[in-house]
């Protein structure tokens, strides 16, 4: 199977993980791209998603990213990986560390999804209710007043994308910074469906005294949706070092010096 990649920088590699699933590592950029300085980063779309699009009788659960990324490890010839995964993509990362202990040397998870399905139940009611907060409800109300669908359809699809990702934000008017993306439903579907009703913490304290990774680090909006106490489990778990930021989703849109700087200190570089 073909996955569309991009590598940018030069120096020691960094695979970075986009989120979704179903996404694809485009809405990483141009944030994402600030971290090549001293290193190589590794993009790719995961199966299912952006420009790695997959049959629909082609499977795209969870054991398949893994198998994928285990794949692209090879293809590149590394005994180990860096892995540097935001969202869905920090999850897939720990579900391949739990997969392959003995092949991942650093781990950084930004706003990683969460390793219990009912903290991810969580997330999903918390953001709702974020959507309909005044102030959002009073936006699209707006838009949808404002004529703009037909005047500017292009201005209308940004606008309603904005509104579509606002309860990921502290202060929802950042996402104007955030690059669109898509994400296909069935991709997104299947992932969580394979999952079940997950909790990977018996299987971390089981696996983590055979990894031989570095000590990880875990970076964490306080105004995530995201149960921030999950990736205080998590971190605790993998014995990670924890970043808290006073943002919400994307640090890398909401504070990208402060995401700099703490990936920076941490990933491999010349």
């Amino acid at each position: 199977m073909h996955l569309f990649s991009r590598q940018v920088g030069s120096g020691p590699l960094v695979v970075v993980l986009h989120g979704g699933p179903g996404a694809s590592h485009d809405y990483l950029l141009p944030q994402y791209d600030l971290l090549a300085n001293g290193r190589t980063l590794f993009y790719y779309d995961q199966r299912g998603g952006g420009r790695s699009p997959v049959s629909r009788d082609t499977p795209v659960g969870w054991r398949e990213h893994v198998a994928d990324l285990e794949e692209i490890r090879g293809e590149l010839g590394l005994d180990r990986l860096t892995l540097c995964g935001y969202s869905w993509g920090g999850l897939l990362a720990v579900l391949y560390l739990l997969e392959h202990p003995d092949r991942v040397e650093r781990l950084a998870l930004v706003s990683p999804a969460s390793i219990t399905a009912e903290d991810r139940e969580q997330f999903e009611q918390e953001f709702a209710r974020r959507m309909q907060t005044p102030e959002i409800k009073q936006e699209r109300d707006a838009l949808r007043a404002s004529g703009l669908r037909d005047k500017d359809p292009e201005a209308y699809q940004r606008r309603a994308f904005e509104l579509s990702v606002a309860g990921y934000f502290r202060d929802f008017h950042d996402a104007r910074n955030l690059t669109p993306f898509r994400v296909a439903a069935r991709t997104q579907d299947a992932v969580w469906r394979s999952l079940g009703r997950y909790d990977l913490r018996p299987r971390i304290r089981e696996t983590m005294p055979r990894a031989s990774l570095l000590p990880p680090l875990v970076v964490h909006g306080t105004f995530d949706p995201i149960p921030i106490a999950g990736s205080r489990d998590l971190a605790a778990l993998i014995h990670a070092k924890l970043v808290e930021l006073p943002v919400g989703h994307c640090p890398h849109v909401e504070a990208t010096e402060d995401f700099v700087r703490a990936l920076d200190d941490f990933l491999p570089s010349t």
